[in-house]
């Protein structure tokens, strides 16, 4: 028996070789497809351009083409400028699954985008401007959910734009000098950071933009109209559809108001049968409650001690003084159902003690939920505010921000339940026992990019709430399990101006005759400017003593600049040009005076153009 399963192991390795090499060989054969299409026979093509069955895209390095480091896949197809004058076929691109951006800028390219676009489910960039590619643009594009930049300016493409408002993360769209009709595309506003559609054929009212865009991005489309280009809009006749549509509509309010009034009857009829339980039993609930719950900061010393050296315990033996009817689940799909005594009877583990709180995580259903639990302590906002910020937060969502799942709130006492996030904090992987070794300038480029993106557009939303968030450090910064850079703990601290680490006495003085709320946004910013520092040096917020801004001040005054960089940054041949025009934006954000920095929507797009450029140039040899 034992002889025969020594016979039969080199076969099944055999098998398994071989699967895994044909997967390959067909993306493979799928990209040179792609490339023979493009290029049509006119451009000179040398064995060191690859894209051949003989060669292999990641390993020979193909012109254009680059590949993740560890799996070995593609990631990047770049050709800019190269006089590509074939016909563009997407579906053999989208043949690699890993693809992220692909970027055909400035060629003579003809052909339309297909149907097969959805496929490329990772692909987070899309550069197709300055070709002869024409058509309609197809349906699928909705399925881009990764989708972040979209230029398909200076084409053909006609027909209407299809809806793509549910990608939410789309934050550049040009589609000007095309043939485009219909009205202006459904988007996300209030996300987006650059637009232009100007010279096509769009018709129809403006929506509204949140002020962020000028009246050049809908030029040169006559039919436009609205109070951004000082056309006013002609009345929309009525209309048989319109009118059913008004039908429906009403027999869909009508039912709401009856279903509304039956909940209301329900919740009286309810509030009067909870009325009438005997006090003693309301007591008797509330004591038993306060056995269970979390023990307050006046437990023993020797208790204390006991808690630090568990690694593992149930959350009702660290904190009390919790009520179990006061925990307020919120609109996140992971809250529902979720009770307090849930997170009491689970095993939790105490990952941290700050300046403003402790950090829980919680284990639910045997580990199938894993949370996490804020405690903060020291907090200066009454309950009432709290309760405010906490619902207005829920109200304003961003893929890049952590949500609360739940809250709970009293006089003495301020829980905030999360998604535990399974990979670690920024800080960790900078200053970790990696030390950032495997975090290399693209992907710490990336993180700069999607955080300044998602405060920025925390910033617009919540400006006139005075909503900032209010301690933003790399242990802030968390990944999920994609590797996804998300803020966290956002809105949960007041700003104060002994806060700041590179506590220049001008900045405190300024920021202490400034609004608060002004105060706390423009500290955001100065926290910005801090995590850059780090991303850029490799080096933590303080060492042995020496302030990391005070630093690189000092160095950057005394012209040794290049010596700010972390050496493991230099040792991958990046970019030092592209390192300098990151520190140039970190020393914006912590200038000295609050009132000389940038707002966060400068920043983002300051640091958005930087990748863009980083993403054009990376794979070219």
């Amino acid at each position: 028996m034992n002889r025969v399963s020594v016979r039969i192991l080199p076969v099944l390795i055999f098998l398994l070789f071989h699967v895994s090499k044909s997967e390959d060989e067909e993306v493979k054969r799928s990209l040179v497809g792609f490339m023979d299409k493009l290029a049509a026979g006119n451009v000179g093509r040398d064995q060191s351009w690859g894209w051949n069955m003989s060669s292999d895209p990641c390993n020979d390095k193909w012109i254009g083409v680059s590949c993740d480091t560890l799996s070995k896949s593609v990631k990047k197809v770049v050709l800019d400028e190269l006089n590509l004058t074939g016909v563009l076929d997407i579906g053999f691109a989208c043949k690699a699954s890993s693809l992220s951006v692909l970027s055909l800028h400035s060629n003579n390219v003809v052909g339309s985008i297909s149907e097969e676009i959805g496929n490329c489910k990772h692909l987070t960039h899309l550069y197709v401007s300055g070709n002869q590619i024409s058509g309609h643009l197809p349906e699928s594009l909705k399925q881009l959910s990764n989708l972040k930049r979209f230029d398909i300016s200076n084409n053909n493409f006609s027909g209407e734009v299809p809806d793509i408002s549910q990608i939410s993360g789309l934050i550049t769209f040009f589609a000007q000098n095309n043939q485009l009709t219909g009205e202006v595309p459904n988007l996300d506003f209030s996300h987006l950071l650059q637009l232009n559609i100007s010279n096509n054929n769009f018709s129809g009212p403006i929506p509204d933009v949140k002020g962020r865009f000028s009246a050049d991005s809908f030029s040169g489309n006559p039919g436009l109209c609205g109070e951004l280009v000082s056309k006013p809009c002609p009345p929309t006749p009525p209309s048989k559809r319109k009118s059913n549509h008004s039908s429906i509509k009403r027999f869909f309010i009508y039912s709401g108001y009856a279903v509304l009034g039956l909940i209301v009857v329900l919740f009286v009829a309810f509030k009067l049968v909870s009325k009438m339980k005997p006090k003693d039993d309301k007591e008797a609930v509330e004591t038993n409650t306060s056995r269970r719950s979390y023990k307050t900061s006046t437990t023993t010393s020797n208790e204390s001690k006991i808690a630090e050296n568990k690694s593992e315990y149930s959350i009702s033996s660290v904190e009390s003084g919790v009520a179990l009817s006061s925990l307020v689940v919120l609109t996140s799909p992971t809250g529902q159902g979720l009770r307090f005594e849930d997170l009491l009877r689970a095993p939790a583990e105490l990952l941290g003690k700050g300046k403003h709180g402790s950090l829980y995580k919680v284990m639910l259903d045997n580990g199938v939920t894993t949370l996490a639990v804020k405690r903060i302590k020291d907090w200066s906002v009454d309950s009432e505010e709290f309760k405010r910020r906490m619902k207005r937060l829920d109200q304003t969502r961003h893929p890049s921000v952590l949500p609360s799942v739940a809250f709970y709130c009293s006089q003495q006492e301020k829980l905030l339940v999360y998604e535990y996030q399974p990979n670690g904090s920024l800080f960790r992987l900078l200053h970790g026992s990696q030390s950032g070794q495997a975090f290399g300038w693209e992907s710490r480029l990336n993180v700069a990019a999607i955080v300044g993106e998602a405060l920025a557009f925390m910033h617009e939303e919540l400006g006139e709430d005075g909503i900032a968030h209010g301690n933003l450090k790399s242990t802030n910064i968390l990944f999920n399990q994609n590797m996804d850079p998300c803020i966290s703990e956002y809105g949960l601290m007041v700003f104060q101006t002994q806060d700041l680490s590179f506590d220049f006495q001008s900045s405190k003085d300024a920021l202490d005759h400034a609004a608060p709320t002004y105060g706390s946004f423009k500290a955001d910013i100065y926290g910005f400017g801090v995590i850059l520092l780090e991303l850029l040096t490799g080096k933590p917020v303080h060492t042995n003593g020496i302030d990391l801004a005070r630093w690189v001040h000092s160095v950057v005054t005394e012209e040794w600049t290049v010596e700010v960089f972390d050496k493991a940054l230099i040792s991958q041949g990046a970019s030092e040009e592209r390192f300098l025009n990151l520190l140039q934006i970190a020393l914006k954000c912590i200038n000295p005076n609050p009132y000389e920095r940038p707002n966060m929507n400068q920043v983002a797009v300051m640091i958005s153009t930087l990748k863009d450029e980083e993403d054009r140039s990376s794979s070219h040899p």
